[in-house]
């Protein structure tokens, strides 16, 4: 089996390059120009005709433009690396019969309520960045091919930024620390 995977370097793509690894063949594209073998995600035309280069078996998409308030500044880019690439992937998988992974985010959720969300909640992002995720996912709905759509939240790994690697060096750096109490989520 070929798997296509876009994202290599993040957190989630850098941790699924060796899971997929025992199922086949993965092609990993990053962020680097055209001379690495890479694509722009901000280029819909780039990311279908590097689809259908491959002719992968599955496309996984694990990129994103995930600088959450910088999107607010930026919002054409995050619409092009957040929906419109998500979608371009969607419909050149389609064209060839490829399964597509979208990871997402619970940022298309609003954060309210104290319940677990379910495929059924009700989506109600509040910035761009959840908007843009949420109108990729919309994009991959309508492709018309087959597709599965993965919302994470807390995303963390053995390197990279986020949330747990932060805590444990201000625990080195610090004598206390004070976080926020009132959020809830699952650890990706």
């Amino acid at each position: 089996m070929k798997i296509l995977l876009f994202g290599r370097d993040g957190q989630v793509g850098w941790e699924l390059r060796r899971a997929l690894a025992p199922l086949g063949t993965v092609v990993a594209l990053g962020r680097g120009g055209a001379a690495d073998g890479d694509v722009d995600l901000a280029r819909a035309d780039a990311v279908t005709a590097k689809i259908r280069e491959c002719t992968p078996d599955v496309v996984v998409n694990a990129a994103a433009y995930t600088a959450v308030d910088r999107a607010e500044s930026e919002p054409e880019l995050a619409r092009r690396v957040n929906a419109e690439a998500p979608g371009a992937m969607a419909r050149a998988a389609a064209e060839l019969g490829a399964a597509f992974v979208h990871y997402s985010t619970d940022y298309v959720f609003d954060g309210s309520g104290t319940a677990p969300w379910t495929e059924q909640s009700p989506t109600a992002p509040l910035g761009v960045y959840g908007r843009t995720k949420f109108e990729g996912e919309e994009q991959v709905r309508v492709a018309g091919g087959r597709h599965l759509i993965l919302r994470t939240s807390w995303v963390y790994a053995a390197r990279g930024h986020n949330f747990l690697r932060t805590m444990l060096r201000l625990a080195r750096e610090r004598d206390s620390l004070t976080v926020v109490a009132d959020q809830h989520g699952a650890p990706t």
